[in-house]
């Protein structure tokens, strides 16, 4: 009796071990779960350039062009402006027909709908925040809370998933920042202590939150839109003091940062967003962000200087942005065309790529449907 029962155990240890060999094989055993290939490994070069690029709309209906490059996976979201909401009921309906486009397999999480609704003179639909940037940082932290509550509700019931706000650069006197209101102070603790709340209310509130304009934009005294500036600071001082606001909104879990689009030459003589050691060194490397990267307007005369649309697209990824963003669809496609030949030819790093691809796939997947 003994012998048999031995002999029992000894063929069920076999079958036991056995199975858990096929499983391995078949990946199936223990671990197999960090083993699993990523989305992004699994897509074509058209459709994992697709995942890199947002684009705006015009007006308050969609084209055909629009609607393809939806439908055939050529962007992974839209940027909003004040034209696409006249009203909010018609912006509310344009977000809704944007979200109802049929989408490839594995790419239909929802869209990234974006908009700047910084408060004061940068809001693109009506509503909260209903003071500027600088209002806040004087008020304090608390003012921030309650202000950054209140544009998550106004942004989600139009249908908005992501706010380009808050601004992060610390304000300097002359800078075009401080001028427009757009800075919550002239310290980064006062950044901080003030702009970060807001973020945290945004999170808080189910719109992912952006910070911007990294590595800091209070020196310019013009913005990027009508002029190449260049920021004439060290990097002793960028680091100490522009960049340090972002250390907590990346320990906070901020979901995006904006890359600027001046001219660091402490860094390099492009501008930030084509910038490895900005986009990848400072941001990634040095402070540890894990989220996703969004340039700032590429239709800009400070892109425009640097080169062509192609030809910023692939600096724009080989730095380490992961979206690239433009207001107008052409400009978008050829964007999106210089990326997939390049992929497609190994003259843009594989596994980089793909993992740009995965930080905003995960980023969609998480936003709510």
């Amino acid at each position: 009796m003994a012998r048999r029962r031995r002999g029992a155990v000894g063929v069920l240890s076999c079958l036991a071990l056995a199975a858990f060999a096929l499983g391995a094989l078949l990946g199936d055993g223990p671990g197999a779960a960090g083993q699993k290939a990523s989305v992004a490994s699994t897509l074509p070069p058209k459709l994992l350039a697709g995942e890199r690029i947002v684009v705006g709309v015009t007006g308050t209906s969609l084209g055909a062009g629009l609607r393809s490059a939806i439908r055939e996976g050529r962007v992974a979201g839209v940027v909003l402006f004040a034209g696409n909401f006249p009203t909010r009921a018609t912006g509310a309906r344009l977000i809704k027909q944007l979200q109802a486009i049929p989408r490839p397999p594995k790419l239909r999480d929802p869209l990234l709908i974006m908009v700047d609704q910084e408060g004061g003179q940068v809001k693109r639909l009506s509503g909260a925040p209903t003071a500027s940037a600088a209002t806040m940082g004087a008020r304090g932290a608390a003012f921030s809370r309650e202000q950054g509550q209140r544009t998550a509700a106004n942004l989600r019931d139009v249908g908005v998933n992501v706010d380009l706000a808050p601004v992060l650069d610390v304000g300097r006197s002359g800078g075009v920042i401080e001028e427009t209101e757009r800075s919550f102070g002239a310290t980064a603790a006062r950044v901080s202590g003030t702009a970060i709340p807001l973020a945290e209310a945004l999170q808080a509130g189910n719109i992912a939150a952006t910070g911007k304009h990294f590595p800091g934009f209070g020196d310019a005294r013009e913005n990027t839109d009508f002029s190449v500036e260049r920021i004439d600071l060290s990097k002793e001082e960028l680091r100490q003091v522009d960049e340090a606001p972002y250390e907590r909104f990346i320990a906070m879990g901020g979901k995006l940062v904006m890359l600027s689009t001046a001219v660091y030459p402490a860094f390099s003589d492009r501008p930030a967003a084509f910038t490895r050691a900005i986009a990848t060194g400072e941001l990634r490397n040095r402070l540890g962000f894990e989220g996703v990267t969004v340039t700032d307007a590429l239709e800009t005369p400070a892109v425009e200087h640097f080169g062509s649309t192609p030809k910023a697209a692939v600096a724009g990824a080989r730095a380490g942005a992961d979206l690239l963003l433009y207001a107008q669809l052409g400009p978008a496609t050829a964007a999106w065309k210089a990326l997939a030949k390049k992929l497609h030819s190994g003259a843009l790093d594989q596994a980089e790529f793909e993992q740009a691809v995965d930080r905003v796939l995960d980023l969609r997947a998480e936003l709510p449907r």
